[in-house]
């Protein structure tokens, strides 16, 4: 299967449980089946990207990245890569390699949420598929290429400092773990 079928497949299995996720899903899909390459960065219209939360639900934290390029508190997460085999690998590998901490793990359930946002020509749209990942006991952060920063936050510092999809993206998390 192709990473472009996989994105398919968990798009199509995707219920985000209101009508702006099912708009998003809807988007996704018809994305896909009208951009043969709409996963890769190439794709002029937009292209999929996947990311994940990185959480620590032990100490009630979350590990943000100061986007290099964005200069913006982010989730970690990026472009597909060609060895990406699905949307879940794509993830748990941005998340590893930005975060530097190995041994994460994807909460089950797959994607908590799609996050459709502008970006500058040429490609002009990353439609995210967000995911979440737990960091192990010890865990320790170690800053990439990408990153100006890297940072634990409290989950009540999230607002003060990240944007609207990131608070999203973590009120969905804390919503998957708590029903886990």
């Amino acid at each position: 299967m192709s990473l472009h079928d996989d994105a398919i497949s968990v798009i199509k299995g995707y219920d985000g449980g209101d009508a702006p996720q099912a708009g998003l899903r809807r988007t996704y899909l018809d994305h896909l089946a009208e951009h043969p390459d709409g996963m890769w960065k190439a794709c002029g219209a937009g292209h999929l990207t996947a990311s994940a939360l990185v959480i620590d639900p032990e100490r009630g934290r979350v590990l943000l990245t100061l986007h290099r390029k964005l200069r913006r508190w982010l989730q970690m997460g990026g472009h597909c890569e060609p060895q990406d085999t699905t949307l879940a690998a794509a993830a748990l590998r941005e998340a590893t390699e930005e975060s530097g901490i190995p041994g994460l793990t994807l909460l089950p359930g797959g994607p908590v949420r799609l996050d459709r946002h502008p970006i500058p020509a040429p490609c002009h749209w990353h439609l995210d598929v967000q995911y979440a990942a737990t960091a192990p006991a010890g865990a320790v952060e170690q800053i990439s290429d990408e990153s100006l920063d890297l940072r634990w936050f409290a989950y009540d510092e999230v607002a003060g400092v990240a944007d609207a999809s990131v608070e999203r993206l973590l009120t969905h998390t804390r919503a998957r773990l708590d029903r886990a």
